[in-house]
């Protein structure tokens, strides 16, 4: 069980983290650090896989409120809470916005799409959303990577494949979890206050 489970994030990890990466992915990117450390894959590879899931998916979405603002998709999204706040922020600060949004977890849609609704020129956007994403990639690559150093610290180099393996992914599913608990306890509370 162990060598397929190796196996297969051998074969599909790289992927993963791309596909991953494309959406809210901060978790993809801590395990691509993780497995670079632990010599799962080479560090220049992920980081690359996760450099292009972040920029593409920012850049889609941005081309998609752009080109097609009557789709079903981005019309649902302009009736979410978080659009009238990121309209308004990106009306005032443009440049800010677009750099940070990625950093806002569960924005990350809604911004990207608040984007190409905006005025912003497509080369700005683009400029900025590489920007942005490279130094995203560093900073939660990086995390992952210095896990997997305080891995090692923690429990020794004596771990076995498999078990760096499974650490990574319960540390992947954790971190997960976390923030999607943190993101949805803020906006409901959020939520709760413009309601009130």
């Amino acid at each position: 069980m162990a060598d397929t489970i190796h196996v297969l994030i051998a074969k599909y990890g790289l992927l993963a983290v791309f596909l991953g990466c494309i959406a809210e992915g901060e978790s993809a990117a801590i395990l691509g650090g993780f497995f670079a450390h632990q010599r799962v894959f080479i560090p220049w590879q992920v980081f690359s896989a996760a450099f292009a899931g972040a920029y593409l998916g920012d850049a889609a979405l941005f081309f998609l409120g752009r080109r097609y603002s009557g789709n079903s998709f981005v019309l649902r999204m302009r009736e979410k809470p978080g659009f009238s706040h990121a309209h308004r922020f990106i009306t005032t600060h443009p440049n800010t916005f677009v750099f940070f949004n990625r950093y806002a977890y569960g924005m990350r849609v809604i911004g990207g799409i608040t984007a190409g609704l905006s005025g912003i020129p497509v080369s700005r956007f683009l400029l900025l959303n590489a920007l942005s994403a490279l130094i995203w990639v560093t900073l939660f690559g990086s995390i992952g990577y210095l896990g997997g150093m305080g891995a090692e610290k923690l429990l020794g180099e004596t771990l076995a494949e498999h078990q760096r393996l499974i650490l990574a992914l319960v540390g992947g599913l954790t971190v997960t979890a976390l923030a999607w608990y943190a993101a949805h306890h803020f906006f409901r509370n959020g939520n709760g206050k413009e309601d009130g």
